[in-house]
């Protein structure tokens, strides 16, 4: 039983304070408020349940291993609380639908609160968390992960909700169509929902997910705590963790935001300061932070992270807490190669988010170009 590998690394409170800190950065703007699912995975724990980690390594070749996750706008799950026990019913469901028993839970995104769910499932049920996700960050679309871009099968999948509904996706034509299909269920049962898909073997997770995601985040959360109380620069901290840039700061001005198709979409607008006063700077959102542009021009786009953080505590802002006023430092974090194949960047790349027109440039190659831009304009 994989419950009790030699390998498993045991989750305790102070791990969920810091998952809690670098999921939210990693969920760059969604994957629901990490702050509620915090207070959830805690309360399991104090009710004597084991949160366990399992390295993705160590992961048996032929286990099955189920994703599991919240589907949703961040805003309802922020305003709704679950009743608890979704994901648990999710994959009983899907043990009894497909007649054997599943061996361990691996995580959608990293991002927000949906690091945190496959953490209490797991608890609940007695299994291993597998040390990895499907994004490394948070996207909005199901079919955004590593899973399904490379070759994963979501279906049979089920949905359940706090009313206790439970809905078996028995088979979908594509994984777009699984997306399209739970995406009407879940505005039906109210806006946010649970899910849990068809079951991996450990072969295909080993090959396809991002690695490590549980134990990189809780590490930037104790990196940004650390900051904070050696009095030091805690965005700085997460530069230097992350291999990031620090784009812009200045304070929102204005922010346009709308419930849409099981979204929330809209725009934050950011007037600079400081380095960069005079400058204005716009964040294009669904769920997440997809697009970060200055003055008119883009420099950040999926898939790579743009992250909003509070100037002074270093701590994420969620999308649907952004607020006019808030003084903020804009982050750009490079993703995971996974994420740069060109069978991934159809799907999480500007053409994925019916943004075309853009072109995807590699953070790291941006920043070059810009950086050049500037010395040419200053000779």
């Amino acid at each position: 039983m994989l419950s009790r590998h030699p390998d498993l690394i045991s989750i305790g409170e102070d791990d969920i304070e810091a998952l809690e800190v670098g999921a939210a950065i990693l969920g760059t703007g969604g994957g629901g408020n990490p702050y509620v699912g915090k207070l959830r995975a805690l309360q399991v724990l104090r009710e004597g349940r084991k949160m366990r980690i399992l390295p993705l390594q160590s992961l048996p070749d032929d286990a099955k291993v189920v994703s599991v996750g919240g589907i949703g706008a961040p805003l309802i799950s922020h305003e709704r609380i679950k009743e608890g026990r979704e994901g648990l019913r999710c994959i009983r469901a899907l043990e009894e639908r497909l007649g054997f028993k599943i061996d361990a839970i691996a995580c959608e995104e990293i991002g927000g609160q949906n690091a945190m769910e496959p953490l209490i499932v797991a608890a609940l049920a007695d299994l291993p968390v597998v040390d990895c996700d499907g994004m490394g960050r948070a996207f909005p679309e199901m079919q955004m992960t590593t899973y399904s871009i490379y070759g994963h099968r979501s279906t049979p999948s089920v949905m359940c909700d706090l009313h206790g509904n439970v809905v078996i996706f028995d088979h979908a034509a594509s994984e777009l169509w699984h997306e399209r299909l739970a995406r009407a269920c879940v505005i039906a049962q109210g806006g946010a929902s649970t899910l849990a898909s068809a079951p991996m073997p450990g072969v295909f997770v080993k090959r396809f997910a991002i690695p490590d995601s549980y134990t990189k985040a809780i590490s930037l959360g104790r990196t940004v705590r650390e900051a904070q109380s050696q009095n030091r620069d805690p965005v700085e901290a997460i530069c230097a963790f992350e291999d990031g840039l620090q784009v812009f700061t200045g304070k929102i001005s204005d922010v346009k935001r709308e419930l849409k198709g099981g979204f929330v979409t809209g725009e934050a607008r950011i007037d600079g300061f400081d380095a960069h006063d005079g400058d204005e700077a716009t964040i294009l959102i669904q769920n997440e932070n997809l697009v970060f542009s200055r003055n008119g021009r883009t420099e950040v786009i999926v898939p790579d992270l743009i992250v909003i953080l509070d100037i002074d505590t270093g701590e994420a802002i969620t999308t649907e807490l952004l607020r006019y006023g808030q003084r903020i430092s804009v982050l750009a974090l490079p993703c995971h190669p996974l994420l740069r194949t060109p069978e991934a960047l159809k799907v999480v790349g500007p053409p994925g988010f019916g943004l075309g027109h853009l072109n995807y440039l590699p953070l790291e190659e941006a920043n070059a170009l810009q950086t050049g831009a500037r010395k040419g304009a200053q000779q």
